[in-house]
């Protein structure tokens, strides 16, 4: 027999003790500030399946697109979540081919309209964020550079031999030193001013 579980109180969904979005300034492997507060993402992903039911990935995507590729949340991030929505009974999941569906429940679409202003708080700080990590700065270029980054890595998916890890990590790394270090500058060295 299965246990009801009746829909999160507002203050229980956002509370920040499911561990997932609590990231206070940069921790060890962490990208920088934290994209979503308290609550965000959970009220996010619940609104996009009400929009349409999709798979975890879908919804991965989804959120990249909002971020114009500048912030992709992590499958060890969303699956969890989902699972969360799922327990709480505001989704429910259908396996397909291996792969589960989401889709509302009526006590989640209850639950989104209670929570519209909440919604609407969530896209806010989407924008923001969006354009702190979009660095407006940052020309076009630059963004298409990392854009191909990012589409590499992806085709790599699956073919990482422990030679090809430490060879791509330290392209990486080599290449994120130097544009930190900045371009070389035509300083005397010490040998020449003697």
């Amino acid at each position: 027999m299965r246990e009801h579980h009746h829909p999160p109180h507002p203050r229980e969904f956002g509370d920040g003790h499911d561990g997932f979005e609590r990231r206070p300034g940069r921790e060890r492997g962490g990208r920088g500030p934290r994209v979503f507060a308290p609550g965000d993402l959970k009220l996010l992903l619940l609104a996009l399946i009400a929009e349409q039911p999709c798979h975890g990935y879908d919804l991965i995507r989804q959120i990249e697109g909002m971020f114009d590729g500048a912030y992709s949340p992590s499958p060890g991030v969303i699956y969890p979540t989902l699972t969360f929505l799922e327990e709480s009974e505001l989704i429910s999941g259908d396996a397909e081919g291996g792969k589960k569906r989401y889709g509302v429940t009526d006590a989640g679409r209850h639950y989104l309209s209670e929570q519209a202003v909440a919604l609407d708080g969530v896209r806010t700080r989407i924008d923001v964020s969006k354009r702190s990590l979009r660095g407006h700065d940052r020309p076009p270029e630059i963004h298409e550079a990392v854009h191909n980054l990012r589409h590499a890595l992806q085709l790599h998916h699956g073919r990482w031999s422990p030679e090809e890890i430490l060879r791509v990590r330290d392209l990486l790394n080599n290449t994120a030193k130097a544009i930190v270090d900045g371009p070389v500058s035509a300083q005397p060295s010490s040998e020449n001013a003697q």
